[in-house]
């Protein structure tokens, strides 16, 4: 059986200022087009199909014309809400589009023992669709403590269970979003963390032969039957040494896998520059990112005037600019910047930095607990508004 493994499309996000919808477009083509010359059997989406719970008219076209395309294939495509979908919204005419092939799953109340049945040469391949479990809305059904590993390890336990139903010798596939343990994330992916750790082990896995992933936009592998696919386009500068691409699953009738990652169309390369703005407006080195979009650090001892309409006129495509001073002028020394001293940090952490930071002491156990409850609620209202 030959799958088609793709994520995180986030249909309607933009690259900065830059419109990405027509690169969009070509991605969802080159989707097309590979599965049809590489004779695909399923395509699997593994989540975040748009970028907004409530997209934009763009998006939602670019999505309907997608399906239309995928259609025309005549071989089933297995999609999932991610943490950046409305899984409601993404649902609605799910069991229609069930008649054409498409198989959503946006409900995790169903989705444990509910999976597509494919069927090759070698027998059964079960492929169960789990859509994002946010677990201050997911471990009551579920049964379990309110954490990603708690709710994802329950889910699959009921998939364990789900299968033990078929006969012996099934092959079974789980298409997942969430965060698992040795991946490695980028700046663009949203933060998923609402109490309790935010990420889930491998282990919760055991006992599937592919896992599908989405969610963290670098494609790689967390061990050797557990894979991101990466998102199809650069969503951020820390992703400017990502290879974007689909992964092409192979699965023998022993479970055993070939994975091959297949490159995406790349609408237009990225680069970083960083130094005074005199040299990077003279420096022949930098002629071969003129066509990039670029993020440019500029080290001048002071902002240079309009260096943007400066830039541009060399770079027309920079996206981004910053300043970082040389070290023998930063006011403290080597203390970092205020936005380095947020990078990785959580929001809770970051609370409790600004109050230790403006009454000089930390906050006590009450506050700290009324702190957590704040940025709980905080995440919590934002998730229930993309549900």
């Amino acid at each position: 059986m030959r799958f088609l493994h793709t994520s995180d499309w986030h249909l309607g996000r933009r690259f900065h200022e830059a419109d990405l919808i027509d690169a969009q477009r070509a991605f969802l083509t080159h989707v097309h087009d590979t599965a049809r010359d590489r004779d695909v059997d399923a395509i699997l989406v593994a989540g975040d199909i748009y970028d907004r719970a409530i997209p934009s008219l763009d998006a939602v076209r670019l999505f309907d014309g997608a399906l239309s395309q995928f259609a025309d294939l005549r071989i089933p495509i297995i999609m999932i809400s991610g943490n950046h979908d409305s899984a409601h919204r993404l649902g609605v005419g799910a069991s229609v589009l069930a008649r054409a092939g498409v198989y959503l799953r946006t409900d995790p109340a169903t989705a444990c023992t509910c999976p597509v049945l494919l069927d090759d040469e070698h027998g059964t391949i079960a492929v169960y669709g789990i859509p994002y479990l946010e677990p201050s809305l997911t471990h009551d059904d579920l049964e379990s403590d309110k954490s990603h590993q708690a709710v994802t390890t329950a889910a699959l336990d009921r998939i364990r269970t789900d299968l033990a139903t078929y006969p012996d010798g099934i092959r079974s596939v789980v298409v997942a979003h969430a965060f698992v343990a040795g991946g490695e994330p980028s700046t663009s992916e949203r933060d998923i963390t609402v109490g309790g750790l935010d990420y889930v082990s491998a282990t919760a896995f055991t006992g599937i032969d592919y896992v599908a992933l989405g969610h963290l936009h670098g494609a790689q592998n967390v061990n050797d039957r557990i894979r991101y696919s990466g998102s199809p386009l650069a969503y951020s500068f820390s992703e400017t040494h990502h290879t974007k691409s689909l992964t092409i699953v192979d699965m023998a009738g022993d479970g055993t896998l070939a994975l091959t990652p297949v490159p995406t169309p790349v609408p237009r390369p990225l680069a970083l520059l960083k130094g005074t703005l005199d040299d990077l407006l003279t420096d022949p080195a930098h002629d071969a990112v003129t066509g990039s979009w670029l993020q440019v650090t500029l080290t001048d001892p002071a902002l240079p005037y309009e260096p943007m309409a400066r830039l541009r006129r060399r770079f027309p495509h920079t996206l981004r600019l910053l300043h970082e001073r040389p070290d023998h002028l930063q006011p403290d020394g080597d203390r970092p910047t205020y936005s380095q001293r947020l990078q990785g940090r959580g929001d809770l952490d970051i609370a409790c930095d600004f109050v230790r930071k403006v009454r000089g002491d930390d906050p006590t156990p009450a506050e700290h607990a009324l702190l957590r409850r704040a940025v709980e609620a905080t995440l919590l209202t934002t998730h229930q508004e993309t549900v």
